[in-house]
């Protein structure tokens, strides 16, 4: 198994036995969380396990294991190929990607540049592994909602944290690029500020974005939409996790020069959504033509609901 062997090489040789069991169900492995002097967390099909001294999932804390100063060490040295200062751009940011396109998120002491933006960390006692899933056909059931007249539409996917908008996000882009049967395939830039849309790793994607797909990996959303525009002739644009004024204008302007938008925001439902105010004008002006609503079902996420621009409801309830 591809994925329990990327998940077995995060960990040092010494520590492979202890994850052996987890990594071969990775299908449903979601989170591994590390915390310096505390039980060992992983979630599991969306529950909270715990990981014993034999490596078994168990529901039980009083037998997980504790993770040692020792063994966070050891981890950081090995996914940074025992040369941490080679990747200080990446802790800087807060996370490492691995081969498969799974994701180190790091916390610990924050060393600040006098201006008060961040120079490095150190001590780095926090770790989050975020285990990528790719789910080809993810986005089949909302494929013939983002075309009209066999043109593609703005879309803004709204969802709750941990309903897998990213999974969509990542699935519309490659069925947009490499084409399927409403429309051709269409040139995509993808601006993957924290590495997870594509999952790239030394630059290679690690997940399947399709064959028409431009990546700027680890860059803000408002200077690499400004950069694929110049450099990269886009006719869409796709960036996650909209949140600020200067998100949105920098949308804005990419709409203006031709290009569409997939792009996705953190909220509950529709109303929340329309009561943000830097979305305001975009909502007033009709300029994103679906709004595809994602939540969770016994523990199952889903598209709930698309709206059209003007509200009105295409598909769900």
């Amino acid at each position: 198994m591809a994925a329990a062997e990327e998940i077995l090489r995060i960990f040092p040789d010494y520590m492979r036995y202890l994850w052996k069991n987890a990594a071969q169900k990775a299908e449903g492995l979601q989170e591994i969380r590390l915390r310096t002097g505390r039980e060992i967390i992983v979630v599991m099909n969306g529950r909270e396990r715990f990981l014993d001294k034999a490596g078994q999932i168990v529901p039980d804390v009083k037998t997980a294991v504790r993770v040692t100063e020792q063994d966070m060490e050891a981890i950081l040295n090995h996914i940074c190929d025992y040369s941490v200062y080679a990747f200080s751009d990446e802790i800087r940011q807060g996370f490492l990607t691995m081969p498969g396109g799974h994701r180190v998120g790091m916390a610990g002491q924050v060393i600040l540049e006098e201006n008060g933006t961040v120079r490095n960390m150190k001590h780095i006692r926090y770790m989050n592994i975020r285990i990528s899933h790719e789910i080809k056909g993810a986005a089949d059931s909302a494929m013939p909602y983002l075309y009209e007249n066999g043109k593609l539409l703005n879309a803004l996917l709204i969802s709750p944290p941990g309903c897998g908008k990213t999974t969509l996000l990542r699935d519309m882009i490659r069925q947009i690029a490499d084409g399927n049967r409403f429309a051709g395939g269409m040139n995509v830039a993808v601006v993957d500020e924290r590495s997870e849309i594509a999952g790239c790793y030394m630059g290679c994607p690690q997940n399947d974005v399709g064959m028409r797909t431009d990546i700027l990996d680890a860059c803000p959303k408002v200077i690499g939409m400004m950069m694929l525009l110049r450099s990269m002739s886009p006719q869409v644009i796709a960036v996650d996790e909209l949140g600020s004024g200067e998100d949105i204008r920098a949308v804005g302007q990419a709409m203006q020069c031709g290009s569409r938008i997939l792009a996705t925001v953190h909220g509950d439902s529709l109303q929340e959504i329309r009561e943000k105010d830097f979305l305001e004008d975009f909502i007033r002006r009709q300029l994103f033509g679906r709004y595809i609503i994602l939540g969770k079902t016994e523990g199952v996420c889903r598209i709930e609901s698309i709206y059209d621009r003007g509200f009105r409801l295409c598909y769900g309830s």
